[in-house]
Order: C-alpha cells, then sequence, then structure tokens
C-alpha cells in the first residue's frame, strides 16, 4: 500500500483512527486461533460512509481488506493473510434502536452480544445466539461465523433470528436486505446468504436482529449415564418429545475424567464413579407449565443405562450443576493450552458412533480427545490434546484430523456447526462439498467482490 492510500484513508477517517505502526498493528493481526499476519494499516470506522469510502479506495486500488469485531474466532478468518488493510468495528458499537413492540432491535456491527442481551432484557427480551463468549464477542462477529451457543437447540441461530443487514460489497455498493417484518419474500434471500459468509462477500454496517420474549421461569438438571451410548439415546427421546429443551448439553466419558483430575473446585465432587457421559438439560417457559414440562423431559431421559438425576432446586444448586461444565475450559487451559479445538456437527442419532469412533483414533495416534458440546443439535467440541510446538505431534494430529473429518462426513454430518471455516478447514470442505457447489460459490463470490479484496482466500478452497 503506497503513501497515496495511505492519504486517502486519513482523509476518510477522523483524527487518530487509523493506525500503521507496527506496535499498533500487532494486535489486529490474529484472532483466537494460533495464526497471525501483520496487516499494513488498521481503520478504526465510526459509520457506515467510512465503510463504503473505505471499500470504494480498495477496490480501485484492489488492496487487501479484512473486516474484524474483537477477534474471538478459532479459524483464522479474521487474520490479515494477505496484508492490507483491517477494517475494525470496535468504534461502531451503537445500538441504534430497540423496538420493544415489533420485537426488534437494530445494531452496528461492534456491539457485543452481552449489550444487546442486557438492552433487550430491559423491556423483558432477548437474542436468541448466546455463545460463551458473550461479554466480550459483537454482533457482526456473531452474523459473520452464525454463532449461536446451547440455546440453538430450541431458538435457532442468528440465521433464524436476524430479520435483515445493511452492508457493503466488494464494489462498494450498499445493499439492504430481508425486512422488518418477520414475513418477507421478496428477492432472494441474501440475508441468510451474507450470515456466515465471513467478510467473504459482503462488509455488515448494520442489523436488524429479532427479539424474543423472556421465559419466565426455568428449570435444570443434570442426568448420567454409562456410557455415550446410553447419553444419545436420551438425546434422541427428549428431542422427539413435544417439550424442546431451551439447553442439552453434553461431556463425555475422557471430558468427565479430566474435570475429575484438573478441576480445582469440587466440581466433580458428586459424580459417579463409573459416569460414562452426562447431559445437563435446561426447560424454560411459563410457571403454570414449567414443572409439568420438566416431568415429561426428565421421563424422556430415563433410559437403560442412565444411573442418576440430580435436579437443582435454588440459583446456587443450578450454579453448582453448571459448574461441572464450566470447569472444562479452565482444565482444557491448563492441560493443553495450545490445544486443536475443532466444531462439527453429526445428526443426534449418530453421536455415540462419533464419540465411539473418535476414541479409536485417539488410542490410534496415542492423542488424547476431549468431546463436548450441543447435544440438542449434534453440534460436539473436538478437543486434540496435542503440543502444536512438537514437530512430529503435529504431523500426527493432522493425519488425525483428517480421519476426523471424513469420520464426520461418513455419519452424514458436517464440518463446522458454529465456528466456521476460515483457513483451518478451508482445505476440507471439498470433503463435504462437490466441485459443482464450490464453483457456484465461487461465481456467488465473483458478483459480491469482483475484485477479490474482502477477506480473499478464506471459506473456500484455493482455485487449482
Amino acid at each position: 500500500m503506497n503513501e497515496s492510500s495511505l492519504r486517502s484513508l486519513r482523509d476518510i477517517l477522523p483524527a487518530n483512527a487509523l493506525l500503521t505502526s507496527a506496535a499498533e498493528c500487532l494486535a489486529y493481526g490474529y484472532d483466537n486461533s494460533r495464526r497471525q499476519a501483520m496487516p499494513e494499516a488498521v481503520a478504526l470506522v465510526e459509520s457506515e460512509q467510512q465503510v463504503i469510502d473505505i471499500v470504494r479506495l480498495c477496490y480501485s486500488q484492489k488492496i487487501a481488506l479484512t473486516a474484524r469485531g474483537r477477534g474471538t474466532g478459532t479459524t483464522g478468518a479474521t487474520v490479515p493473510t494477505h496484508g492490507g488493510i483491517v477494517l475494525s468495528f470496535e468504534r461502531m458499537n451503537k445500538i441504534l434502536r430497540v423496538d420493544p413492540d415489533n420485537r426488534v432491535m437494530v445494531v452496528q456491527p461492534g456491539v457485543t452480544n452481552q449489550q444487546v442481551q442486557d438492552a433487550a432484557a430491559q423491556h423483558g427480551f432477548f437474542w436468541a445466539p448466546d455463545p460463551t463468549s458473550a461479554a466480550y464477542c459483537t454482533v457482526g462477529g456473531n452474523l459473520a461465523y452464525n454463532s449461536a451457543g446451547p440455546r440453538a437447540v430450541k431458538y435457532g441461530s442468528c440465521r433464524e433470528n436476524t430479520l435483515g443487514l445493511r452492508a457493503i460489497t466488494g464494489a462498494g455498493h450498499l445493499i439492504k436486505c430481508g425486512a422488518y417484518t418477520t414475513k418477507s419474500v421478496v428477492g432472494y434471500d441474501l440475508t441468510r446468504l451474507i450470515i456466515g459468509s465471513e467478510g467473504t462477500l459482503a462488509i455488515i454496517t448494520e442489523a436488524t436482529l429479532k427479539l424474543l420474549p423472556k421465559a419466565e421461569t426455568k428449570r435444570t438438571f443434570m442426568a448420567v449415564y454409562s456410557s455415550m451410548d446410553a447419553a444419545a439415546r436420551a438425546v434422541s427421546r427428549i428431542m422427539a418429545q413435544p417439550v424442546t429443551p431451551c439447553a442439552l448439553e453434553f461431556m463425555d466419558e475422557n471430558a468427565i475424567n479430566m474435570v475429575r483430575e484438573y478441576a480445582t473446585t469440587n466440581s466433580h465432587a458428586d459424580l459417579p464413579q463409573q459416569a460414562g457421559a452426562l447431559l445437563m438439560i435446561e426447560v424454560d417457559g411459563s410457571h403454570a407449565c414449567v414443572d409439568t414440562e420438566i416431568q415429561s423431559v426428565d421421563a424422556a431421559a430415563r433410559i437403560p443405562g442412565h444411573i442418576t438425576t440430580r435436579h437443582a432446586a435454588t440459583q446456587q444448586e443450578v450454579d453448582a450443576l453448571w459448574q461441572t461444565r464450566k470447569a472444562l475450559s479452565p482444565c482444557l487451559r491448563k492441560i493443553a493450552p495450545k490445544k486443536i479445538n475443532e466444531d462439527i456437527v453429526v445428526p443426534v442419532s449418530r453421536m455415540a458412533d462419533l464419540i465411539n469412533g473418535l476414541n479409536l483414533l485417539s488410542s490410534r495416534y496415542s492423542i488424547p480427545i476431549i468431546n463436548f458440546g450441543h447435544a440438542g443439535n449434534g453440534n460436539i467440541h473436538v478437543n486434540l490434546l496435542v503440543n502444536p510446538d512438537d514437530v512430529q505431534a503435529m504431523l500426527s494430529a493432522e493425519k488425525c484430523l483428517e480421519e476426523v473429518f471424513d469420520l464426520v462426513i461418513s455419519l452424514n454430518g458436517t464440518l463446522s456447526g458454529e465456528h466456521g471455516v476460515g483457513i483451518e478447514k478451508r482445505d476440507f470442505i471439498y470433503k463435504e462439498l462437490s466441485a459443482s457447489e464450490i464453483n457456484i460459490m465461487r461465481a456467488i463470490k465473483q458478483q459480491f467482490d469482483p475484485h477479490n479484496i474482502l477477506n480473499a482466500d478464506k471459506t473456500l478452497p484455493l482455485a487449482d
């Protein structure tokens, strides 16, 4: 990028909104993956017009442009691998409108998920996506990855909870897609196309979110099973009865044992020694109905192989039950700070086949694999505990990871549920998509981004 381009950027942006020194740009060159690259400049945009002007500058001079929220993604999607400009939305962080009468909120992309939840709660509503990084991650990032979280089992992901967008194409054109209403079939559904595209098609500058009424109350319980097979059968039964839980999380035996060994709290104290898997289950609803509904879910959970169930009667007991699940991340950071974390999905009925297959791979490659996740929709977080600084260990892990993906596809699953593709899974998606689908996607990319400046070489495999 030449000095003329930098002068143009300074003309577009307010004072102190353009970073060019290596020390300032360094923090914008990585995300929550292990990848890093240096941008040539960082633009701290504050308005939609600034975004339009910067994209048009980059289009005219074919400068690489990478949109960025807070960098919590795990797939390298916000790493500026081609240098160029990082477009940071940390200053475009306003809630523009809360409309409780129509159950709508309009926000800029830099607002955090937690800020949205707090603003909605003041009117008795919530936004369904609830990733674990909610306190820090941005709505723009949530939309870029179609992030979800535990509530997706009942309430859906970003695609089901976003009514419309304003976005800037790679040629600098403003497009408005979707509507302010929950029904609209005018034209193609560009909203759902852009959501999950990881900033490769257009840069979101505003989102119209669909709000949902907060439930009056919630009930929580933990069910423990002798094996993953039993837990998977229980999940299928739970999801087949009329009451859909608002959270249905699981931990496999390896995860339970890791918490036993490494947890610094007593979160594992009441877990039976023979526990082969556990489910954390929550049901929300009205005061009048929730007790009956929790009984229905509890009954479905009691299948052969069920060992015990613990219901929480107070908030303190709820917190104690969830502590086992929440102890996982600290334990993983303690024993494998650079673990390989994959996010895959299989049909609920095939979860046991997946876990059993992962255990075989773990044994074959001598790599511990810890599994947990969102059981209600088969979204499993697969953690390979390997040191990336060990060359031989990484070579073994790469072979193991390819077999993990082959296993997922053989079970009619998908390679990413909510973490995206980015760079980490880009070269594996041919396992799931044929050349026909990939070529159509490349053609769509070309229409949105003719000069290939928006997050180039992410999501889709590199062309031959």
